[in-house]
């Protein structure tokens, strides 16, 4: 073992590893000789595991001379101004290591040439082999004989000459690419599923390009695809003009059709990408994404337009979607959706397809510490047939809130926590083709006192005010008053509405070595006015479908809007119970319930004429292994345990054989506003489906959505999906078949099929 090196042979290892980068700084090894001229931080650098990443220097600012070296034995041959290293030589700069049984320095041509055994793990973890690497020019220009290389994605390169040109670009001559894994060495007549082979690659440095000269895509050595020339952008390009992989597919309404693709990089802060519908029943459809940029914001634009011959129009949508930061406290938004008709998303399978509204918003938001104001405008388009179809549904076909706005503000009093919080809130709401209008002004002013005891009781105080300004135009009223039941009510209306309240919790906390329990009783007392919503004069459009459930039984104010007060005094009591470790997993259960002073209270309706409480709701989450995961949610009448709401989500089974079932169930009693006037229904839901692993690489799944009311009681969508994947190839079929109440939609199976080969790309159906 040398125990001395002289400068020569310091200068030689000093050309060896200028290759790429990583963050941590590896330990000397045994023997080594270190030289440090710089101390100085790197700059952070996250690579690409690609074959262009082989023999890049890692950024100047990354550099370092920082130099670990071992061998065996040295000899300095003045003769031939060479020196040799022998026998285990280790040289490690820059988070990249060369290993190789010998290690020739010939001074006068400035040349390295490493032979036997030659390995070298780079700052990328990329693992290359070789029969010889020769280095020059401190690793500007270097040769490899008989490259082998194992990548970072366990992706596999195989060259029988690899080498960089006085230009830093980099050359392979008869390369074999392949993800897959494979034994080549082992046994010659493995072959993986699939590879890549060319007899010649480059990599333009300077043009960011690759370049492959013959160019064969293999099955299992079987040649499937051939192109005598082939160039595509290097991974360092993040945006580059050019053609997209097509989608194909089939269904209804398009017939067979094909979507190639072509992206188009205009400058640096605008591009445009063409993914237009080339059909056999209904021709060419133009779709078009384009994107902006620019220093305080961006936009998009997505949209399309087609001729229906069968129809007898034009057809086509536009989503726009911007954001714009005004100065350091203002932010402008814009999300505006239009469609022709409300069965154009579906017929060509665009997003949002299945929304039953699609939501245009324009904004404008303030933002100043823990003070916060918009001001806003929406319009709602229905596309759902269901709900267009419900009974008194056909105002709802459009309708605008124009403009909405809204201020909060809070100002801490004192140093005990006692706060105000002042909420400003105006709406104007109307609808398309009907005269009906509602405009309302909202002030609540809040007093807050929040307060944790020595005994770990967390207590809070609230007591607000809320006043109300209305003025509406025709409003169609519903009353149990017969007088005034469906006539229409023009005018103004006010409202004042005081509220006291307090909210009591104190956990109690169990630990031991292999669990955790929580148990934590809570109460809230609201004292308020009782009926106090002037229904017959104040329309309800922000808090129709409200419910009591476990989300909102503890909540001061349970209506998620303002046109509803939570009138009437009550006591809401529940307890939440929790458990973490190893013996019950993760579970927790809650269970609450409330009791009204008055029997015609807000979210008392279905009560009886003198009972006072309120059903019981609660949930429970449980895992306690990985085999079972629950979900449940429910609401349970106070007298007979009577379901009136149920929601379940449960799978169970290991990933060999797992089966999910969702369950859902809602009872029209007349317990919402919504359900009282008739626009609401009770629901009764089944999803059940069945996944198994069929073996390390195929996979199965199938499942059914069925509507369980007593009406219609039939399956809404059924299907499922086969699936092959390993480390380099994918595989999938997917089959279903749908139900729907539109007449115009087509009861019918629709099959897609894809294919992905790993790192490359792929085809399929959308």
């Amino acid at each position: 073992m040398s125990n001395k090196i002289t400068g020569p042979i310091l200068s030689a290892i000093a050309v060896l590893l200028p290759l790429l980068s990583s963050a941590g700084e590896k330990q000397p090894v045994a023997g080594e000789v270190r030289t440090k001229t710089s101390s100085s931080p790197y700059v952070q650098f996250d690579p690409h595991p690609t074959i262009t990443g082989l023999f890049t220097p890692r950024p100047i600012e990354r550099q370092t001379d920082d130099i670990y070296f071992s061998a065996n034995e040295m000899q300095n041959e003045s003769k031939s101004n060479t020196i040799t290293a022998l026998g285990d030589v280790y040289i490690i700069r820059n988070d990249a290591t060369l290993k190789a049984d010998k290690v020739v320095y010939y001074q006068d041509k400035d040349e390295v040439v490493a032979s036997g055994n030659v390995s070298m793990v780079d700052a990328n973890d990329n693992v290359l082999y070789a029969d010889e690497m020769v280095l020059r020019e401190k690793m500007s220009k270097g040769v490899l004989k008989k490259l082998k290389a194992i990548m970072r994605d366990e992706s596999h390169i195989w060259a029988k000459k690899f080498k960089t040109l006085d230009n830093k670009d980099k050359v392979m001559y008869d390369v074999v690419y392949t993800p897959c894994d494979c034994c080549v060495d082992k046994d010659p007549k493995q072959e993986p599923l699939w590879k890549i082979t060319a007899t010649k690659m480059r990599h333009d440095v300077e043009g960011k390009n690759v370049y492959y000269n013959n160019a064969f895509l293999k099955l299992k050595n079987v040649p499937v695809f051939y192109t005598p020339f082939l160039s595509h952008p290097d991974p360092t390009v993040k945006r580059r003009s050019g053609f997209l992989m097509p989608t194909y597919g089939s269904s209804n309404y398009l017939d067979t059709y094909i979507q190639p693709g072509y992206f188009w990089a205009i400058d640096d802060h605008s591009d445009l990408t063409l993914k237009p519908y080339l059909t056999t029943k209904k021709g060419a459809i133009p779709i078009a994404t384009y994107n902006g940029f620019f220093e305080k914001g961006e936009y998009s634009l997505f949209g399309s337009i087609m001729k229906d011959d069968d129809k007898d129009k034009k057809r086509g949508h536009l989503f726009a979607k911007g954001r714009y930061e005004i100065n350091e406290k203002w932010l402008a938004t814009l999300d505006a959706k239009y469609v022709s008709d409300t069965r154009y998303l579906r017929d060509l399978s665009l997003p949002q397809k299945t929304d039953a509204w699609l939501t245009s918003n324009l904004k404008f938001e303030y933002f100043d510490k823990r003070d916060y104001a918009d001001i806003e405008t929406y319009y709602f388009k229905m596309i759902s047939y269901d709900l267009r179809t419900a009974k008194r549904r056909s105002k709802y076909n459009g309708s605008y809130v124009f403009p909405y706005m809204e201020y909060e503000k809070y100002n801490n009093l004192t140093d005990y926590g006692l706060y105000t919080k002042n909420t400003f809130n105006f709406a104007s709401v109307a609808y398309d083709g009907e005269a009906s209008k509602t405009q309302r002004g909202t002030m609540i002013n809040e007093l807050v006192l929040p307060y944790t005891s020595p005994f770990g009781e967390k207590i809070r105080l609230v007591g607000s005010v809320k006043s109300d300004f209305y003025y509406v135009d025709d409003y169609l009223r519903s009353s149990t008053n017969p007088r005034i039941n469906n006539t229409y009510y023009t005018g103004t209306a006010t409202r004042v509405f005081p509220q006291l309240a307090a909210e009591w919790k104190l956990p109690f906390i169990k630990a031991n070595e292999d669990s955790r329990q929580i148990i934590e009783p809570i109460i809230v007392g609201v004292l308020a006015p009782n009926d106090s919503n002037k229904t017959f004069k104040i329309p309800n459009e922000d808090s129709e479908n409200a419910y009591l459930d476990d989300t909102n039984v503890l909540d001061i104010d349970r209506y998620s809007g303002y046109d509803r007060n939570d009138t009437g005094s009550r006591v809401s009591y529940g307890f939440n119970w929790s458990s973490y470790g190893n013996i019950l997993g993760r579970t927790q259960a809650f269970i609450a319930q409330s009791y009204y002073f008055q029997d015609d209270a807000s979210f008392s309706r279905s009560l009886g004429e003198k009972d006072h409480l309120s059903d019981y709701v609660g949930r429970i989450n449980a895992a306690p292994s990985d085999f079972f995961d629950l979900n449940y949610r429910y609401r349970l009448d106070r007298n007979d345990f009577e379901l009136k709401y149920s929601e379940l989500g449960m799978s169970i089974g290991p990933k060999m054989l797992r089966a999910y079932v969702s369950y859902i169930f809602l009872n029209d009693d007349g317990y919402s506003e919504a359900s009282r006037k008739g626009n609401s229904k009770g629901r009764k839901e089944l999803y059940t489906s069945l996944s198994a692993k069929l073996s390390r690489d195929w996979s199965l799944r199938i499942y059914n959505r069925q509507d369980l009311s007593e009406k219609q009681d039939y399956s809404l969508e059924h299907g499922g999906n086969l699936i092959y994947e390993d480390e380099c190839f994918s595989l999938s079929a997917n089959v279903l078949r749908y139900n729907s109440n539109d007449p115009e939609v087509e009861n019918n199976y629709e099959f897609s099929f894809s294919f992905l080969l790993k790192t490359i790309g792929g085809l399929g159906s959308k």
